[in-house]
């Protein structure tokens, strides 16, 4: 049976079936420290296509420092808390070079559906450590649907283009958020009490925090990840 996932960005206002039910925890990763310097990186292949040079997308930050597409969840799932229900397939497309979006979020056991929008060839390479690797060329219009049965943080990427990457996270279980723009996230439909929260963002890693959560306003939280 498929985990529904509970991944809330508040850019895109998803809600939850389990919205009204219980606590919440409403927050923001934040950048502690001062920002590294991000280099542009140079394109020496493709450019009719790829451009000469891209933005670092490994960290992205909004004028308040807060961290986009970091991926914020609970330790421990809470025991029959009402679970949200999204789809258990997603996509992730390859547009100009790179990989959109950059990070995904899918349940255990969910599928993604790589597509390739670009006029050229593109290369999905992976070694995952609990599923199995894959690495397929991939012209344009090829969809290709890759299931993922268990838990892990998967790097992907593309051997043809050196600077592609792209994230795949999947999740134990309903409790998961993607970061907006601004660095918030919400987790709602928790029962009243303490969890431990963790954040986990591709350039600086994972932190955790313990938070308590009460029955009625969201428990407001900022969680700081130290520059690297």
């Amino acid at each position: 049976m498929l985990w529904a996932l509970a991944i809330l960005v508040l850019a895109t206002g998803l809600t939850t079936p389990g919205d009204a039910a219980g606590g919440a925890i409403k927050g923001t990763v934040t950048l502690k420290g001062a920002s590294p310097e991000l280099k542009k990186l140079a394109v020496t292949i493709d450019q009719y296509v790829c451009g000469k040079e891209k933005n670092p997308e490994d960290l992205v930050l909004s004028p308040q420092g807060g961290v986009r597409s970091a991926v914020v969840w609970l330790d421990k799932p809470p025991a029959g808390a009402p679970a949200a229900a999204l789809p258990s397939a997603t996509t992730m497309d390859q547009k100009e070079c790179v990989f959109a979006p950059r990070v995904v979020v899918v349940p255990a056991g969910g599928r993604i559906d790589f597509l390739n929008s670009d006029r050229l060839l593109h290369n999905l390479h992976s070694t995952p450590s609990a599923n199995p690797p894959f690495n397929r060329t991939q012209p344009k219009g090829r969809t290709i649907t890759i299931t993922f049965e268990k838990p892990e943080i998967i790097r992907v990427t593309c051997d043809l283009h050196s600077w592609m990457r792209g994230w795949v996270v999947v999740a134990e279980h309903p409790y998961y958020a993607l970061t907006g723009g601004a660095g918030d996230f919400e987790l709602r439909g928790l029962p009243p009490g303490r969890y431990t929260l963790k954040a986990w963002q591709e350039r600086l890693g994972t932190i955790s925090k313990e938070v308590v959560v009460g029955d009625q306003d969201p428990t407001p939280v900022t969680l700081e990840m130290p520059a690297r």
